[in-house]
């Protein structure tokens, strides 16, 4: 992410951002569609796979993700995020941060990342969802601050998230596109198990480095969330699992168990958004109450 103006940068990431999410709506009604039908009729299916026009930048932003996201690459994010000088601040800090990513004088959106959490986490409170369901809404899309810690791009930070290590699943989206990765090539990792034993469970294997896996890294030891709550934030971009009923071979007893979770988390994350501008300032005092619940004062993000 060098040599671009930040706020033309914030204005793209947020774009894109916005986009993948567009195009995961679609395919959530589509799938709800033919769960009500019992099949989707033939246009509704080709759009399922193809889509129109208008998401080529999402198609091309699949490519390069497909292409780049490596067992080889992965490992050394990983490597990277343990090695590097953590910053540190507390959680309602780190919403602020994000909140920078969205220049406000871009004429095509008055929304916010921080809007967006709120969106979300005010949806699950409206519904009277448990507290650290709510605190999860507001906190979910933290990860994407990997784009102020030095990201190598946008691929690297949003996006659909599958697993490396093991033949890529032709339920990820634009499955076409690992062809110019190098790992469907490799002897073990293009393998239907690869480096894995059968039914490890998804807490042992590679889920593809963005701001879920970030995320989860940093708060799987900083946080008082349940086990409900870090596998919403580690697998709310793992439709291939949990819309797609993909690496069943992989997953474990343990794993179904949360898998209820990730799912009525979903709607919240992906139809929550609207036009409803909550007053940040106003909600501040109960989220920071529900922030001290479950967070410490200080985290190493």
């Amino acid at each position: 992410m060098q040599g671009q103006p930040a706020l033309s940068v914030s204005r793209d990431f947020d774009a894109m951002s916005d986009a993948i999410d567009s195009v995961n709506a679609i395919r959530g009604r589509l799938l709800q569609e033919e769960i009500a039908a019992g099949k989707l009729v033939a246009d509704q299916r080709n759009q399922f796979r193809d889509y129109d026009a208008a998401h080529d930048r999402v198609k091309e932003f699949y490519k390069v993700q497909h292409e780049k996201q490596t067992v080889e690459f992965n490992i050394k994010a990983r490597v990277n995020f343990k090695n590097r000088k953590r910053v540190r601040m507390g959680v309602w800090e780190a919403i602020e941060k994000l909140n920078m990513l969205v220049d406000d004088s871009d004429p095509d959106t008055n929304m916010s990342q921080l809007d967006h959490l709120l969106q979300t986490a005010e949806a699950i409170r409206k519904d009277g969802k448990p507290r650290w369901m709510q605190v999860t809404g507001l906190v979910h899309d933290l990860g994407k601050l990997l784009l102020v810690f030095g990201s190598e791009g946008q691929w690297d930070v949003v996006g659909d998230t599958f697993v490396v290590g093991c033949e890529f699943s032709d339920k990820i989206i634009f499955y076409e596109t690992f062809k110019g990765n190098p790992d469907s090539y490799d002897p073990i990792y293009s393998t239907k198990h690869g480096i894995y034993k059968p039914h490890c469970g998804l807490e042992n294997v590679l889920l593809s480095w963005g701001h879920d896996e970030y995320l989860y890294n940093v708060l799987k030891d900083q946080s008082y969330l349940p086990a409900e709550a870090l596998a919403i934030i580690r697998y709310h971009s793992f439709y291939p699992w949990h819309r797609e009923g993909a690496y069943s071979h992989l997953t474990n007893e343990s794993d179904t168990q949360i898998l209820e979770a990730v799912k009525a988390f979903n709607p919240y994350d992906l139809y929550s958004k609207s036009d409803q501008v909550y007053d940040s300032k106003g909600l501040q005092p109960y989220y920071q109450r529900l922030i001290a619940e479950f967070f410490p004062p200080v985290l190493e993000w």
